[in-house]
C-alpha cells in the first residue's frame, strides 16, 4: 500500500484491523510506550494515526494481515462526505473488475483517487469481489441513518413475490424496473432470484453515489450471466429515463412522506392514470409511476408506509386503482421488516391489466393480508421470522386468481363493494381480524399445551425450593484468566469477519452477533469456512462480552462462528464440567462485578469472571442444578408467552360471539 497522510483512527477501529477487542488495544496503549501517540479524538475517544498504528501493528507482530481490507476502510472514511467516500468505493470496484481502466469520476478528489489505485491492488490480491463487497458493507454501515436501504431478506421476498404474480409466457427473458434504487438491494435480489437467462436490469436513482454502487455491485452480480444493466443518476418522477419502457416486473421502495415531488410541474403527466397524486400524497405517485411502465400482465411490489392505504387525500386514487383491477393485493408486513423498524410497513401488490381476447376481466375482489403475527416473540428489537413469513405470504398469494381455494387464515378475499365506500381503506387489519379468530378446537389445544406446561413448571418449582432450603458450605472461587494459565481451558475472542457474507451456494458457518442475541438470538448471518473467525464447536463454553447482552453457555449443535464480544471458552474435560463452568460465569452479580463501566453498553472483562474451586465430581451435582435453572426459566418463558397468547385469542373470539360459559 503506498504511503499515506495521517488518517486518523479510534481505537475501535484498530481493534477491528488487529481482529481483537477494544481491551486489549487499550491494553497495548497501557504498557507500551512505543505506542502511537494521540493525534485528536478525546480522552474518552482518542484517534491516532493510521500509518503510525499500522507500522506499530508490523513491529509487534500483532496481526499477519496487516495491509488488507481493514486498512483500507479508515482512509476510504477519511473522504468525508458519504458522497465522496461512495464514489470512490465504485471507482475501486470498477477498477478492480477492469484492471486496465484508467478514468475516474471528475468528482473525485487526488486523495480519493489515491485511495482507489491502492484499492484495487489490494482488490486483485485478495479477490475483487470480495473486497469490494467488504468496502461496499461498511459504507453502508457508516452511513446507515442517511440512507432508506432494503433489507436483503424484504428483497428477496418481493422479487419472489413479483415473479409469482406476473402473468405471460413463462420464457427466458425478463425486463426488472426499480425507479428509485438506492444502493441495488432490491435489484440484486432479482438477479439472485431469477433462474432464467437473458435479464434486463433497469434501475435509476437521484443519489450519486448510490447509483454508482448499485452500477457497482450488479457488475460483479452479473458477471459469467446473461445480465444486461443501465443504471441513472436521475430523478424518476420529475425526469424520468425509461419513459416509453416497458417492464415485466417492477420493484420499488420508495422515499416515503417527501412534499416536493413534483406535484406542479408534473400535473398533466400522463401517467396519473388513476388521478392526479394529492401534494401530500407522493407514494401514489410513485404506484402510478411502476403500473405506466409495466407490460400488459407485469406486476409491481411497492413498499408503502401504512397511513396510504386510509388517509382521506388518496382515496379517490384507491379506488380506480382498485375497480380496474390493477391493485390486487395489500400486506400489512410485521414490525421490524425495514426503517422505520416500529412501524408495520406494507407491500402493495400490482399487475397491470392482460390484453389479448382472452384477458380476463378485471377481479371483482382484492387480496389483503394481515402478516404482523409474524413478529420474532420476545425479541428486544423487532425482527420478522422471515422463513414462516415468506412461506405464509406465497401460500396467500397463490390464491390470487383461483376463487376455487381459500386463502389461509390470515388473508381474506374481500369483494371491492366492500371497499369502494366513503373511505376505500385497504388496512388489511380492518377485514382480516375476524377471520384469525381461534377456533374453539385451537383454544382447546392451547389451554391443554399451556396446563402441561404449568404442570412441568410446578415440578421444577418443587426440586429447586428443595435444594434452595438446603445450607450450603462458604466456598472459595478462582477466575477464567487464573484457570487459563493454570491450563483448565483455553481462551479465544470473536471478531468482526474479514469476509463478506457468503455467497449463496458456498461452504459457509452462522455468524452469531450481540446484535443476533438482543435480537431473538439466531445467527443473521453466514462466513465462508476457512475465514480467519473464532469458532464455537459443540460443547463450547460461549461467554457474551458486553454487559446489556450478558449470558453464557454451552453451544449445542453444529458449529458456528463468533462476531466482536463473543468469546469461547474450551475445558480441559479432566479438570472442568462445562455446564459447570457456564453456570458459574452466568451469574449476574459476576458480570456486574467484571464490568469496565457502569452503563449498560459497557464490556465485561472475561478473564475477571469467578468460578467456584469444586473438584470435578462435585462439578457434575453443580451442572444438573444449572441445567434444571435453564429449564425453569424456559419454562416460565413459554408459559408466559402462552398465556399472554391465549388471554389475546381468548378476547378476539369472545368479541365476534363466542361462548360466554
Amino acid at each position: 500500500m503506498s504511503a499515506h497522510e495521517a488518517v486518523p483512527v479510534s481505537l475501535a477501529e484498530i481493534a477491528r484491523i488487529a481482529g481483537v477487542g477494544r481491551a486489549a488495544v487499550s491494553n497495548w496503549r497501557r504498557r507500551h510506550d512505543s505506542f502511537p501517540a494521540r493525534i485528536g479524538g478525546t480522552d474518552v475517544s482518542p484517534q491516532f494515526s493510521l500509518p503510525e498504528v499500522e507500522q506499530w501493528l508490523r513491529d509487534n507482530g500483532r496481526n499477519r494481515d496487516v495491509g488488507g481490507r481493514e486498512l483500507l476502510w479508515p482512509r476510504f472514511e477519511a473522504l468525508g462526505g458519504r458522497t465522496e467516500s461512495g464514489l470512490a468505493v465504485a471507482a475501486a470496484g470498477r477498477r478492480m473488475r477492469f484492471p486496465r481502466t484508467r478514468t475516474m469520476p471528475p468528482e473525485l478528489s487526488a486523495r480519493a483517487r489515491d485511495v482507489v489505485a491502492d484499492a484495487a491492488k489490494v482488490g486483485r490480491r485478495e479477490g475483487p469481489r470480495e473486497t469490494f463487497e467488504f468496502l461496499l458493507r461498511r459504507w453502508l454501515e457508516t452511513h446507515v441513518r442517511q440512507l432508506g436501504t432494503t433489507p436483503p431478506q424484504l428483497a428477496a421476498l418481493m422479487a419472489r413475490i413479483a415473479l409469482a404474480v406476473r402473468l405471460g409466457p413463462a420464457t427466458d427473458g425478463l425486463t426488472l424496473l426499480d425507479p428509485a434504487c438506492g444502493t441495488g438491494h432490491l435489484a440484486a435480489a432479482v438477479v439472485r432470484e431469477y433462474g432464467g437467462s437473458g435479464l434486463e436490469v433497469l434501475a435509476c436513482e437521484k443519489d450519486l453515489a448510490p447509483a454508482a454502487l448499485t452500477a457497482g455491485r450488479l457488475e460483479f452480480l452479473a458477471e459469467d450471466r446473461d445480465i444486461r444493466t443501465q443504471i441513472v443518476c436521475a430523478d424518476s418522477l420529475r425526469d424520468d429515463p425509461f419513459a416509453g419502457t416497458k417492464a415485466d416486473i417492477a420493484l420499488c421502495h420508495p422515499p416515503f412522506n417527501g412534499r416536493d415531488w413534483g406535484y406542479a410541474e408534473l400535473a398533466a403527466d400522463r401517467r396519473w392514470t388513476h388521478g392526479l397524486p394529492p401534494r401530500t400524497e407522493p407514494e401514489l405517485a410513485w404506484v402510478q409511476h411502476v403500473l405506466a411502465h409495466l407490460k400488459p400482465g407485469g406486476a409491481a411490489v411497492v413498499v408503502l408506509p401504512p397511513a396510504v392505504a386510509a388517509r382521506k387525500a388518496g382515496r379517490r386514487v384507491r379506488g380506480s386503482l382498485l375497480r380496474t383491477g390493477a391493485l390486487r393485493a395489500v400486506v400489512s408486513l410485521p414490525p421490524g421488516s425495514a426503517q422505520p423498524h416500529s412501524v408495520s410497513l406494507q407491500l402493495w401488490i400490482l399487475r397491470a391489466t392482460p390484453d389479448g381476447p382472452a384477458a380476463a376481466p378485471p377481479s371483482q375482489e382484492a387480496l389483503l393480508v394481515d402478516a404482523t403475527r409474524f413478529a420474532s416473540e420476545g425479541a428486544r428489537e423487532p425482527s420478522p421470522d422471515w422463513d414462516g413469513l415468506g412461506s405464509f405470504l406465497l401460500a396467500a398469494l397463490a390464491t390470487l386468481d383461483r376463487p376455487d381455494r381459500e386463502p389461509p387464515q390470515g388473508a381474506a378475499r374481500v369483494p371491492l363493494l366492500d371497499l369502494l365506500d366513503d373511505e376505500v381503506d385497504v388496512t388489511p387489519g380492518r377485514y382480516t381480524a375476524a377471520a384469525a379468530g381461534p377456533s374453539r378446537e385451537e383454544l382447546t389445544v392451547g389451554w391443554n399445551e399451556f396446563e402441561t406446561l404449568l404442570t412441568d413448571l410446578a415440578e421444577h418449582t418443587r426440586l429447586l425450593s428443595a435444594l434452595a432450603s438446603e445450607a450450603g458450605d462458604a466456598r472459595t472461587a478462582t477466575t477464567v484468566g487464573d484457570l487459563v494459565t493454570a491450563g483448565a481451558l483455553t481462551l479465544r475472542t470473536g471478531r468482526q469477519p474479514s469476509e463478506p457474507t457468503a455467497p449463496a451456494g458456498g461452504a459457509a458457518v452462522p455468524l452469531l452477533t450481540v446484535a443476533d442475541l438482543l435480537n431473538d438470538g439466531a445467527p443473521g448471518a453466514t462466513v465462508p469456512i476457512g475465514s480467519a473467525q473464532t469458532v464455537a464447536e459443540e460443547g463450547d463454553v460461549v461467554v457474551a462480552g458486553v454487559a446489556r447482552a450478558f449470558r453464557a453457555w454451552v453451544h449445542e449443535g453444529p458449529p458456528v462462528a463468533l462476531g466482536p464480544q463473543l468469546h469461547v471458552l474450551r475445558v480441559d474435560a479432566g479438570k472442568l464440567e462445562p455446564h459447570f463452568l457456564a453456570g458459574c460465569l452466568s451469574a449476574p452479580a459476576n458480570g456486574r462485578q467484571a464490568g469496565t463501566h457502569a452503563s449498560s453498553s459497557s464490556r465485561v472483562d472475561i478473564r475477571r469472571l469467578q468460578v467456584l474451586r469444586l473438584p470435578l465430581e462435585q462439578q457434575s451435582a453443580h451442572a444438573e442444578t444449572f441445567r434444571r435453572l435453564r429449564a425453569f426459566e424456559a419454562l416460565l418463558t413459554a408459559a408466559g408467552t402462552a398465556g399472554e397468547g391465549l388471554a389475546k385469542d381468548m378476547r378476539d373470539r369472545l368479541a365476534t360471539g363466542g361462548p360466554t360459559t
